[in-house]
């Protein structure tokens, strides 16, 4: 049996087409992108903050070999199956697909959303994508993050407790 959330997890071509849809209905799709890999309360803190800009929320999750080029060869601890189950899960995540290079880029181009977003660990001149989203008259936000909260963080301490 297949979970509802689970029908929130989609291939690109799926999600693009989601996304033209939502967009010729007059709503606002927003866009952003990461690993999650240990999915924290600063995460759900951002993707509400994220969801907040606008209608729809998608998600461009990096795959387990993206995340392992970026992190390295122990990362990522949950696999990207787990990775986008725990996203769906989330009530303001409506749709969330994988991309496999280090950078979302070409999915961001094709998608065009409405906003792109990010954390405010980021400047908007180096968001991936924000010059092509700014260029086509759409915005590019951050916004703040839940102090102490991050998955590095995560992994120090429980490295820390069990050595």
């Amino acid at each position: 049996m297949k979970v509802k959330s689970q029908n929130k997890i989609v291939e690109q071509e799926t999600f693009l087409q989601h996304i033209k849809d939502w967009q010729n209905q007059g709503l606002k799709v927003v866009f952003s992108n990461g690993c999650f890999d240990i999915l924290h309360p600063g995460h759900v803190d951002f993707l509400e903050q994220a969801k907040a800009y606008g209608d729809k929320l998608v998600i461009a999750l990096n795959t387990n070999a993206s995340v392992s080029r970026i992190k390295g060869d122990t990362r990522p601890i949950n696999n990207e199956d787990f990775r986008s189950q725990m996203l769906a899960a989330i009530h303001c995540v409506d749709i969330i697909t994988f991309f496999d290079e280090n950078t979302p880029i070409e999915l961001i181009v094709r998608s065009n959303p409405d906003i792109l977003v990010k954390g405010s660990d980021y400047q908007i001149s180096e968001i991936v994508g924000a010059k092509e989203i700014l260029e086509n008259g759409g915005e590019v936000k951050t916004v703040s993050l839940l102090p102490g909260f991050s998955t590095t963080g995560f992994i120090e301490r429980i490295k820390r407790k069990t050595d």
